[in-house]
């Protein structure tokens, strides 16, 4: 973390604009089912108001694309840091019109505003020179703690960093913490588990990562392109023909590398993408035609949880099977139970379902750290650079 932080710099009574990320999740009557975003926020705003200053906040929800959609107002988002603050947190009607000018010109120290929803400008994802002026011209300071928009290069993320000193809240700097030193100085044995459904979302990565991990754990949709670039049929199994020989160099790159790159050995198979489908175990090398592969086997979870139960740093990103049907979340179940249990071990989720399915069985608080953002941590571990971090000013 070689990005300055709001320890960094004198804060004491400035206005202060701060990008979170409150892109949260709503049940069907419109209530927050998962406040963990805003949760996350709340260190770098307690203190900012323990320093007296004038806490300007912004935040994305959703993809209005640049439309005004009442579905997208933050007014929940206001109402939960209210509660979460114990202090009124006014809502701007705008982004950078009247509204907002005339919130945060009158503010006073550890007041808190909290601007409309920055996407509801179709110039947020532009990039746009003019609205990133309009939205500096509000704060004497730029703070980004929203770790996953990090790898996005809108106004609000980079944008206002060419016109205020710019630096990171206490979020991303845990974020790059726990996510860098386990890339740059693992304790080993280090695993990687990979799911998800396509290997071509995942080719960076899963390059980048043989570089550094002792073994790769396969899971997911993506299992099955591995299976045909091996010559087996995979039945309705998803797939990516075009993507067979990325597979086999990968597989040809592990046994260079000595990585120990683990597929799954046997599958739960459904005659229909459903529920409440009819399921049966059978191995990789027999997938029947008219059935797909929905989740990893019983002998599969046997040998990753051993393996796993080995590893002194995980690194996981993506579910190992439909975890959203209780049928087909068995594995991936199976394997956070594993995880929790590291006692002598770095736990890293990499945010996205992995988050989801962990949080879904009662365990985030067994693992050393939850990323709050997938493709941004994705991004990361595929050694990319982040454009909001690499917008702030270094120390």
């Amino acid at each position: 973390m070689n990005k300055k932080t709001v320890r960094d710099i004198d804060v004491k009574g400035k206005k202060v604009l701060v990008r979170c990320d409150f892109n949260v999740p709503f049940d069907e009557n419109g209530n927050i089912s998962d406040n963990r975003r805003i949760v996350a926020a709340l260190p770098t705003i307690q203190y900012l108001l323990e320093n007296n200053c004038k806490v300007i906040l912004c935040s994305h929800l959703g993809r209005p694309k640049g439309e005004v959609k009442k579905e997208f107002s933050l007014a929940p988002v206001a109402k939960e840091l209210s509660r979460l603050l114990g202090k009124d947190v006014k809502l701007a009607q705008d982004i950078v019109g009247e509204s907002a000018k005339k919130l945060t010109s009158e503010m006073q120290e550890g007041d808190v505003v909290l601007l409309e929803n920055v996407r509801f400008d179709p110039r947020e994802e532009k990039n746009d020179e003019e609205f990133s002026k309009e939205l500096a011209s509000l704060a004497e300071i730029y703070v980004n703690d929203a770790f996953g928009t990090a790898h996005r290069a809108h106004s609000s993320t980079t944008g206002v960093a060419s016109f205020l000193p710019a630096v990171s809240g206490f979020l991303i700097e845990k974020e790059l913490n726990f996510l860098g030193s386990a890339l740059e100085n693992p304790e080993r044995p280090f695993v990687a588990i990979l799911g998800g459904k396509k290997v071509s979302d995942k080719i960076g990565v899963i390059d980048s990562l043989l570089e550094k991990v002792d073994t790769l754990i396969i899971g997911g949709g993506m299992a099955y392109t591995f299976y045909r670039s091996m010559g087996y049929t995979v039945g309705n199994s998803i797939c990516e023909e075009d993507k067979l020989d990325l597979a086999r160099g990968l597989m040809k790159k592990a046994e260079e590398k000595g990585v120990k790159l683990m597929i799954p050995v046997d599958n739960v198979v459904a005659d229909k993408f459903a529920p409440d489908a009819n399921t049966q175990i059978v191995s990789f090398k027999e997938i029947p035609d008219g059935w797909e592969g929905l989740d990893i086997g019983p002998e599969t979870i046997k040998i990753y949880t051993e393996e796993l139960k080995k590893a002194k740093t995980v690194i996981w990103n993506g579910p190992v099977g439909l975890f959203e049907f209780d049928k087909f979340a068995n594995g991936t179940n199976a394997l956070a139970k594993t995880l929790a249990e590291l006692t002598n071990a770095t736990t890293i989720i990499g945010g996205g379902d992995s988050a989801a399915a962990v949080e879904k069985i009662g365990l985030s608080d067994k693992f050393t750290h939850i990323s709050t953002g997938g493709g941004a941590s994705l991004e990361f571990l595929e050694g990319k650079k982040l454009p909001g971090i690499e917008a702030l000013q270094d120390k």
